[in-house]
């Protein structure tokens, strides 16, 4: 399996979280994208990185984006973290919006994350109440299951994290 590194860009907490888990299950170092070098994760045999979602985008993947060529000799995972219940649906666009041309080939696994509004910026908590007033307009029996979870964690604290959805990326590192 070789040397493991896990990077995450978490904004909450629940992204840290897996990330932790993680890196001790797997034996691995952890580092934040933000503070990691290129020069310091071209040297592992198995990188993983780990985002949260944020309007359809995972955060942190530009990291693999502006330093594949750097990086594509390791084996790349990448596992994005949202407040939603999984949704192959919702996995195909997040593929499709985030694993464009070299990324293409890169598995993504999906694990849920929290919700937690007293954490959250002023501006993602209005964003979220925005949006939760547009999906209010729709028909219930039309809802996405995003739209579902949405409607039903606004104004409550949520936190699905769950070691479970871990085994999942370590089977496939293992491989």
């Amino acid at each position: 399996m070789g040397s493991i590194v896990v990077i995450y860009q978490s904004k909450y907490g629940a992204t840290k979280k897996y990330a932790e888990w993680l890196a001790e299950e797997l034996s691995g170092d952890l580092l934040e994208t933000k503070k990691a070098t290129v020069e310091q994760i071209e040297k592992y045999d198995v990188i993983i990185l780990g985002g949260g979602i944020y309007a359809t985008g995972v955060a942190g993947i530009s990291f693999l984006k502006k330093h594949y060529n750097r990086l594509k000799n390791s084996k790349i995972v990448v596992f994005a973290v949202g407040a939603s219940p999984y949704n192959e649906k919702g996995m195909i666009a997040l593929k499709e919006r985030n694993f464009k041309n070299e990324l293409a080939d890169i598995p993504c696994f999906y694990c849920r994350g929290a919700w937690n509004e007293n954490i959250m910026s002023w501006k993602d908590r209005t964003l979220c109440n925005m949006l939760k007033k547009a999906v209010e307009k729709k028909d219930p029996a039309t809802y996405e299951p995003w739209e579902t979870a949405l409607i039903q964690s606004v104004g409550a604290n949520h936190d699905w994290t769950d070691k479970e959805n871990i085994k999942q990326i370590i089977e496939y590192v293992q491989i």
